[in-house]
């Protein structure tokens, strides 16, 4: 189980080809990475906020409560942090696991706890200046099937 919490750009085909290697009874193994989208057309930039410690073990409490729920090889989880533009990677979660539903509801999982209750803060930059990211009910409806 690995959670990284960083400023700079992982490479995501890297991480992809080193993530569950070596395990005989790894059967499946789900990638997904998350990226800067710029819905209206305007964005400039987005700024990720987060308390250091504090969003590093909140992360790796929901990872273990995934380990818990499906038999999983390996987790990885790379959230970054600070000035992103459109089109970066913002996230990275990897599951491996015997079998693929356990990989794929794992990786699900995740990822919507990454999208509602991750203590970060997102801040969009645009022509009208700057405005906070405000949780969508979307986002919590995807969490609450959990």
């Amino acid at each position: 189980m690995r959670v990284r919490v960083q400023a700079e750009p992982f490479d995501y085909g890297a991480e992809c080809a080193s993530f569950g290697q070596g395990g005989r009874d790894v059967g499946a193994v789900v990638t997904f990475l998350g990226v800067v989208r710029d819905d209206k057309g305007t964005l400039a930039r987005m700024e990720i906020e987060h308390y250091p410690g504090m969003t590093e073990k909140a992360i790796a409490a929901i990872v273990e409560e995934a380990r818990t729920r499906w038999t999983l090889a390996d987790v990885l989880v790379i959230h970054r942090h600070g000035a992103l533009v459109p089109g970066e990677a913002i996230m990275m979660v990897a599951t491996a696991a015997r079998h693929r539903a356990a990989a794929f509801a794992a990786a699900e999982f995740l990822m919507d706890y990454l999208k509602s209750r991750a203590p970060f803060w997102k801040k969009e930059f645009g022509p009208d200046g700057a405005e906070w990211v405000a949780a969508k009910d979307a986002d919590e409806d995807a969490l609450r099937r959990w």
